[in-house]
């Protein structure tokens, strides 16, 4: 492949969207189209390039991100291809953190879906540039329109639509394209369709018209030479007109809006026209923020190939052929095979063996990565997802990539003596490969747990760990992730005294406990006249630190809380850090016995699909699972129910939703927020499970 120096030629995309809105369909017309394969994967065969997994053969959903490179007109474009299930959300988010811009991709007839909310929010996180494209146009129910209207109402956009479609449903045959004002044909449905331009039909014209006004009305609103010309009824010009779209997409002025059907070859090719043409390059965006460890300065890495080497390592993988894989993009500099970097988030040099450019699960052996580019690295063995690589004279740590915590746990064991060894190392691995999976020992039980983001997503993980690393396991039944919170502000005192006939133990904090606001911090020093030496507050930190992962109404981590230092004293000899730590965590676990502690659990945000026909019985089993609804839609004879209800109620809930619709019925969960139980039932979990101490 073409080696690019060009920065401006470079495309680094995401292509985001709710599931079964067509993503990987879109990629692989995508990979057809620029000549990186010559032969198109269908998803529904398990025939996919970019959804390699055996699970997602089988499953027919992108379980993992895949990232794969190919040229169009002259241009470089990085792709990566994100799961669509909430389950596995980590994934785009990790996804977006080294993106320049994202193609968002919505169902014709589905709209605006619930993860379509979600991975919306994180692009916004990011400020990553986009443009969407409304699929499946062919398919019965189809809306443009109204799908505008929707993105439009939830996300609170301004939206740009330069196509309409021509025709209707399985009618579905073209689109006006509002910047050139022609009408775009497909002869033909296979790969190799043919577009004819034509003039626009004449029961379109009024409405193209009307599109192509707002499209010069939001171009001349963002220039005032341009604005002159409009009010002068002058003609602006193809080339000019991209410009300023370009402009507002990268200033989130507008989001673009194109329409096609993927599966049958319609308005892909049009959707890469507008990947260049539209979406930054490496030297749009914001250079890259960062701190200097050595003087805690921000600093910043503008997108150049002379400047000095610093990347941000994004994602870990396990390969079975060649080991650990470190994906990594690359913000400044370049990177040869067989050199060092620094690791300046954990203060370690690497060796970097071999790098790979990356096509799915195929690789490609490259000597250098450049700025601007993403590429895979063999070698590394102590890099995890978000930490920062550059050269060591001059470091820079980047913004972390932040994941959000895990829901679900189940109990894992292994089935023989053989594979305690063998599941410990591959759990281990797995860890490393995704911060959303989490192991932990229960302290009294001395069970192996292990916590995900829902049920598909820890069945993944099990099979995994049965198929890829060939051990056998037993699991427990699902637990919800509970927390503990406090509601009132205590003070209490610790203290660690042992006297023996040697050096004795002396540690006495005293604390101030508080439920804590969004934005303070966890903890706070503010000690007057130093009773405590300096070099024992990151113990007593650490004391409440590991107190806090504990509670003590049911064992589950305490949140919320703000920990105030406010006095303590210290023996000269006996005082350490070990008898500091200790003091803290009896001072902590003292005080919240005192700040009326409760106990929180997840709540989940669900969105049911159902025959109105069901909506009794669907709303019927919703309340009766503590659940509260929200919003209710009709459309067509389908009623779309979104409610709030409780983690703990959900176990199964698909399989019962199922037979309550007679398969007709699907659901959507994702995370919300911790509510506090409710009296009766945190009564029974506290019984069950107390670890009073």
């Amino acid at each position: 492949m073409k080696k690019y120096n060009s920065l401006h030629k470079i495309r680094n995309i995401g292509i985001v969207a709710h599931i079964d809105a067509g993503k990987t369909t879109t990629t692989e017309r995508i990979l057809y189209y620029t000549g990186k394969v010559h032969k198109v994967g269908e998803v529904h065969e398990g025939a996919a390039v970019m959804d390699w997994m055996e699970q997602e053969k089988e499953r027919g959903i992108t379980i993992t991100s895949a990232a794969t490179t190919c040229d169009w007109k002259g241009h470089r474009i990085n792709i990566i291809d994100t799961p669509g299930h909430v389950d596995f959300t980590a994934e785009v988010e990790r996804t977006l953190r080294v993106l320049d811009g994202a193609v968002v991709i919505f169902c014709g007839v589905g709209g605006v879906e619930p993860q379509s909310e979600t991975v919306w929010r994180q692009a916004d996180h990011y400020h990553i540039p986009r443009l969407t494209f409304v699929n499946k146009l062919d398919r019965v129910g189809a809306d443009f329109y109204e799908v505008i209207e929707a993105m439009e109402k939830r996300f609170k956009l301004v939206s740009l639509p330069l196509q309409i479609p021509i025709g209707k449903e399985e009618n579905f045959r073209g689109v006006v394209d509002l910047v050139k004002m022609k009408a775009l044909i497909w002869k033909g449905h296979d790969l190799e369709a043919k577009i004819v331009e034509e003039e626009i039909p004449f029961y379109l014209k009024e409405k193209a018209y009307h599109w192509h006004n707002y499209l010069m009305e939001k171009i001349a609103e963002n220039n005032e030479e341009c604005l002159e010309k409009f009010l002068n009824e002058e003609a602006l010009g193809i080339e000019r007109m991209k410009e300023e779209i370009r402009s507002m997409t990268m200033t989130h002025k507008v989001v673009p809006v194109l329409c096609g059907s993927s599966l049958k070859n319609k308005g892909v090719r049009l959707l890469l026209d507008a990947i260049i043409d539209y979406l930054p390059s490496p030297l749009d965006i914001l250079p890259a923020q960062g701190v200097n460890p050595l003087n805690e300065q921000k600093e910043e890495r503008e997108s150049s190939l002379e400047g000095p080497f610093s990347s941000l390592a994004f994602k870990v993988v396990t390969d079975p052929y060649v080991g650990r894989l470190t994906y990594f993009r690359v913000y400044s500099g370049k990177i040869k095979a067989g050199s060092f970097v620094y690791n300046s988030t954990k203060n370690q040099k690497e060796r970097i063996a071999r790098i790979l450019e990356m096509h799915a699960n195929y690789r490609t052996e490259r000597k250098e990565i450049f700025a601007g580019e993403i590429g895979a690295a063999i070698g590394p063995k102590n890099i995890d997802t978000g930490d920062s690589l550059c050269e060591e004279k001059s470091p820079i740590i980047f913004e972390a990539i932040k994941f959000v915590e895990p829901v679900i746990s189940v109990a894992i064991e292994p089935k023989t003596k053989l594979d305690e060894n063998k599941l410990s190392i591959c759990l281990s691995k797995l860890a490393q490969e995704d911060p959303t999976f989490k192991i932990r020992q229960d302290p009294e039980t001395g069970q192996t747990i292990i916590s995900g983001m829902g049920q598909l997503h820890l069945e993944v993980v099990l099979h995994r760990i049965q198929r890829e690393f060939k051990v056998g396991v037993n699991i427990g039944e699902p637990r919800v992730a509970y927390r503990e919170a406090i509601r009132e502000k205590v003070q209490a005192r610790g203290q660690y005294i042992r006297q023996s006939g040697g050096r004795g133990q002396y540690g006495d904090v005293y604390l101030e406990i508080e439920p804590k606001k969004n934005q303070e911090e966890n903890f706070v020093d503010k000690t007057r006249g130093a009773p405590i030496p300096k070099e024992f507050i990151p113990a007593i930190k650490k004391g409440i630190k590991e107190a806090m992962s504990i509670g003590i109404l049911a064992g589950y981590p305490l949140i919320d809380v703000k920990v105030s230092l406010l006095d303590g004293s210290y023996h000269p000899v006996d005082s350490s850090e070990f008898a500091f730590r200790t003091a803290a965590s009896i001072a902590f676990k003292k005080g919240v016995r005192q700040a009326s502690p409760y106990l929180l659990e997840p709540v989940m945000k669900i969105e049911v699909t159902t025959p109105e026909t069901f909506i009794g019985e669907v709303m019927g089993d919703i309340t009766s699972r503590r659940g509260r609804v929200y919003d209710m839609d009709t459309k067509e004879k389908i009623c779309y129910i979104d409610a709030y209800i409780p983690l703990a109620e959900l176990f199964n809930y698909a399989t019962r939703l199922r037979s309550l619709t007679q398969g007709r019925g699907i659901p959507n969960v994702e995370f919300s927020h911790y509510e506090e139980v409710p009296a009766g039932i945190a009564e029974g979990i506290v019984g069950k499970e107390g670890k009073n101490a």
